[in-house]
């Protein structure tokens, strides 16, 4: 076991698959030179090379359409969208060009593509650089897409991803890229497309990805100290959604609450919710509730943390499940 922080597990993941497999390369705005604006990819290029780890031009569609052109040619390319906000001008690439092309060409052309996407706001930066745009990835049929939460699955998913011939949207939660974790080096991965328990609980259950899980857990906590005792589950993947971990707990607890930080309308949550009501119907004791960002563009920075989901709303919500 290695403790590293969960931007370290992921440049160390890339680097493993890039030694593994030399069809492997990096592609992005200053993923190069500079690392990536979060250093996600630095040291690579001065270690494989710049024909490995390319330095594009500004332009989140040019990197998409090149990324098609090389995975049709036998490579992996994985690609970093700089920030959430910024893959928009790449949407028209990934939804009607990567997501399709297996299926159009009859199974004969595959898209081993991974686009890296930092999402999430907590970091006091503006819109466009605090998006959840997981939800629109996760519709589109013939897209994967998974979300790391902590640095030993930051390590390991990142590998899992590249070795996969299907393209997968890697959203990585940028506020969480300084967190410490312990990562196993050595013992086989968990499956990348499984949900999973991360602390176990009677009284009623959490679901979350990404960013959230660490603010489920703190809740979880918290929860504790008045003798509640909450489970908690980390999605992980978003599309293909394993929730039967998700439906045992909720027989169990007969309670449910989904946090995300996108909006509510149409988000995740209503998915999960719906679901887990039909698949829960007679052992749920209250609705599914939801915690989540607000119906409204991405605020200013100074007032990030009251439109973001944190400590005091999940349990609020715990509360009003409980209390019906």
């Amino acid at each position: 076991m290695t403790k590293m922080p969960l931007s370290k597990g992921l440049n160390s993941g890339l680097r493993a698959a890039m030694e593994a497999d030399e069809k492997v390369l990096i592609m992005g705005e200053d993923v190069g030179r500079l690392g990536g604006v979060f250093r996600i990819t630095d040291g690579l290029q001065k270690d494989f090379g710049e024909s490995r780890v390319i330095d594009s031009p500004l332009s989140e569609q040019g990197i998409l359409g090149t990324a098609v052109g090389m995975a049709m040619r036998g490579y992996r390319p994985v690609l970093e969208i700089q920030f959430d906000g910024f893959v928009y001008p790449a949407y028209d690439q990934i939804v009607s060009q990567v997501a399709k092309f297996h299926f159009r060409s009859g199974g004969k052309v595959k898209m081993p593509i991974v686009i890296r996407i930092p999402f999430g706001g907590g970091i006091g930066a503006v819109e466009h650089h605090s998006e959840s745009p997981e939800g629109q990835f996760a519709l589109t049929a013939g897209l994967k897409v998974v979300s790391c939460s902590n640095a030993n699955d930051a390590y390991w998913m990142i590998q899992q991803a590249i070795a996969s011939d299907d393209p997968i949207v890697f959203m990585e939660p940028k506020r969480r890229y300084w967190d410490q974790g312990e990562v196993d080096l050595e013992h086989d991965p968990f499956p990348l497309h499984k949900s999973r328990i991360v602390r176990e609980g009677t009284d009623a259950t959490l679901i979350a990805y990404g960013p959230m899980v660490k603010t489920c857990l703190e809740s979880a906590d918290a929860a504790a100290e008045d003798g509640v005792n909450l489970e908690v589950i980390d999605l992980r993947t978003l599309s293909p959604l394993d929730l039967d971990p998700v439906y045992d707990s909720v027989r169990k607890t007969g309670h449910a609450v989904v946090v995300h930080e996108a909006a509510q309308t149409l988000g995740l949550g209503a998915e999960i919710s719906a679901r887990i009501t039909e698949r829960c119907f007679y052992s749920l004791e209250a609705p599914v509730l939801r915690v989540t960002g607000y119906d409204l563009p991405y605020p200013p920075s100074r007032v990030e943390e009251e439109f973001l989901p944190g400590l005091d709303r999940v349990l609020d919500a715990v509360d009003r499940s409980l209390e019906y």
